[in-house]
């Protein structure tokens, strides 16, 4: 059998346990050939290229 609580947790301290629970942002990084912005370890949304050579073909919006 389970153990279980033996008194009631206040609100103040469920509170300060969930604290941590936050968004984190992400963490972007600059492409090499365009400087846009991008995702480390994705191709570049705007140019394509990933390590310095072209990996994903873009396309254009028209």
């Amino acid at each position: 059998m389970m153990a279980n609580p033996k008194r009631r947790n206040t609100k103040t301290r469920g509170r300060l346990r969930r604290t941590h629970w936050k968004l984190k942002l992400a963490a972007l990084s600059r492409c090499e050939q365009c400087q846009a912005p991008r995702l480390p370890h994705h191709a570049c949304p705007s140019c394509g290229s990933y390590r310095g050579r072209k990996a994903v073909e873009v396309k254009t919006q028209s």
